[in-house]
Formats: C-alpha cells, sequence, structure tokens
C-alpha cells in the first residue's frame, strides 16, 4: 500500500475539460472499455471512468500517454485498477461457467 502510495505521489497527470464537451487527459497507460457513454481508461493514478453521451476518442497517442474525447462530459470518477479486474475476470468466470 505505501509502494502504491509513492507510486502515485510521483505519477503527474492533467485532465483538462472544456465546457464538458471536450477531455484532455495526460498519464493514460491503457483503454479498457470505451462506447458512446462510458469510457474507462487504465491512468497512472487509477481507472478513470468517463460517463456522458456521443462519447467518441478523438486522439490516442499512447507514447505520448494523451487521449482526447469529445462529447457531453456528465462525470469523471476515480477508482482502483485492481477493482476493474477483479469484476472483470469474476464476470467472465460467471459466462464460462
Amino acid at each position: 500500500m505505501v509502494e502504491e502510495q509513492k507510486k502515485i505521489a510521483n505519477a503527474i497527470q492533467n485532465i483538462i475539460l472544456e465546457n464538458r464537451e471536450k477531455l484532455n487527459v495526460s498519464g493514460v497507460l491503457d483503454v479498457l472499455s470505451f462506447d458512446d457513454q462510458i469510457i474507462i481508461v487504465e491512468t497512472e493514478l487509477g481507472l478513470l471512468t468517463i460517463k456522458g453521451e456521443n462519447l467518441k476518442i478523438n486522439k490516442l497517442n499512447i507514447d505520448t500517454s494523451d487521449i482526447t474525447l469529445d462529447g457531453y462530459i456528465s462525470s469523471l470518477t476515480y477508482s482502483e485498477s485492481d477493482s476493474f479486474k477483479k469484476n472483470a475476470s469474476g464476470l467472465i468466470g460467471k459466462i464460462f461457467k
């Protein structure tokens, strides 16, 4: 836990939201899930869930760890990376049981 806190303390992440219609996020490691209402990205600071309407990824650059989204953005929520992985594996496990 202390090691995770040190990792988070050293991470730099910028989130720029313009008029709830354009979002720029740095520190993105991967896009885990996306549709026109929810986009889940793994960042250096945990999972970031973006909710809204007519969401679309305009630019994704893994080399610079940046993502640009457009659409109406209603919420941004952070959670721990492990919680998504546990839920995803649980769902897959239930499907193939």
